[in-house]
């Protein structure tokens, strides 16, 4: 199957694998534990925790999209983020972006203060302050890019390079994007690491996260730990409802795409806005990078208006085809409010130090008519000019 394109592995992968009953769609597993048809020697499946047929064909799929040796699905984004920080010990450097996911910063920072490793925080585009904590030989490099919310772009390959010099794993959080726009271990990473509950699983109804490592060994140790800590995803039934969501990944990434660039256009022109973040625009300094690195820009637009808080909250009331909700990748078009939602663990300081402004604005496109989003989007900000 490696020789056929991501959407295609995404559509392909375990069909027709039931040997039971030839099902063309792999089954639902439902079972907590599985019979030792010898006592004294383990099955391939023994406990749910440790795994089941639908985790293991989910991983399968996730890793082949991903190009990886080895996959481990988790319960969600975060019991993702914690499996690899198992890889650390007390006096190992990390570094991560300033402007990461609040829930990821709060994780970091969090295991940090217990001791568990020493965290460096920097911004990620200041190529001198990012080198010089390269150069202190951390013993991981987490990339979040496209960042979230501001959609900053870090050059994978060359951030590989560099790390590899200092001995300096690198992570790449590649949720916004997906597999089918992204694929960091063909840039020099080690692990690709997502949140399977947004684009992946596409529908907004299962949670789940995934490693994927560029080395066999080391998946082999991350699934030993994932199943000592508990922070496998057990359900057959979640784990067959992600997949499912997979199977049309390539054809919604597409749809996401066209309408985000409907409404970028909309916002660049319209009065009520004062700066879009989206990396498909020229004028994004990341947009180059992005351009080589990724297959497409996405499906997430930040934005800021003109004004104060009253114009976010006349905003956010006009709009009717977007769900004020987090989250994001979902079929639904989402709108959010990162400093009291996504990014709420974060204090004043930390937000103003990431630019997270009173009145910046995540959009998550869905795949609603784009005509459709287009006109919705349109009243609402000019409610908030005539506001």
């Amino acid at each position: 199957m490696a020789k056929y394109s991501a959407q295609t592995l995404a559509v392909r992968t375990g069909i027709e694998s039931d040997s039971a009953h030839g099902a063309v769609v792999p089954p639902i597993y439902l079972s907590s534990n599985f019979a030792f048809a010898d006592f004294k020697a383990a099955p391939q499946f023994d406990y749910a925790r440790g795994g089941n047929p639908n985790t293991q064909l989910l991983e399968q799929t996730l890793n082949n999209l991903e190009g990886g040796q080895g996959a481990i699905v988790t319960n969600c984004g975060l019991a993702a983020i914690t499996l690899l920080m198992q890889l650390l010990n007390a006096g190992d450097k990390l570094v991560v972006p300033h402007d990461a996911y609040g829930g990821s910063l709060r994780l970091f920072k969090a295991l940090a203060a217990k001791g568990q490793f020493e965290l460096v925080i920097v911004d990620q585009t200041d190529t001198a302050a990012f080198d010089a904590a390269i150069a202190d030989k951390p013993a991981m490099v987490w990339l979040e890019t496209p960042s979230n919310p501001l959609l900053r772009i870090v050059d994978i390959a060359a951030t590989c390079r560099k790390a590899r010099t200092v001995g300096a794993k690198v992570v790449v959080d590649n949720t916004f994007l997906s597999p089918i726009l992204q694929q960091p271990l063909a840039l020099g990473a080690d692990f690709a690491l997502h949140s399977t509950t947004k684009y992946i699983n596409g529908h907004s109804d299962a949670l789940g996260g995934v490693v994927v490592c560029s080395d066999a060994e080391v998946a082999e140790n991350l699934h030993w730990w994932a199943n000592c800590l508990g922070l496998t995803d057990c359900s057959g039934l979640n784990n067959y409802m992600i997949l499912r969501g997979v199977r049309s990944l390539g054809a919604r990434m597409r749809v996401h795409q066209e309408n985000a660039g409907q409404l970028v256009a909309l916002l660049t022109s319209h009065p009520a806005v004062s700066k879009v973040y989206y990396p498909g625009l020229s004028s994004h300094p990341g947009h180059d990078i992005a351009k080589a690195q990724q297959k497409g820009f996405g499906g997430m637009i930040s934005f800021e208006l003109h004004g104060g808080l009253e114009q976010v909250e006349t905003l956010l009331k006009h709009v009717q085809l977007f769900s004020v909700a987090e989250s994001l990748g979902g079929t639904e078009s989402l709108i959010c409010y990162p400093s009291t939602m996504t990014h709420r663990s974060m204090d004043a300081e930390a937000q103003a130090l990431a630019g997270i402004g009173p009145t910046l604005l995540r959009l998550s496109v869905g795949i609603e008519q784009a005509e459709d989003l287009v006109t919705d989007l349109t009243q609402a900000l000019n409610a908030v000019v005539e506001n």
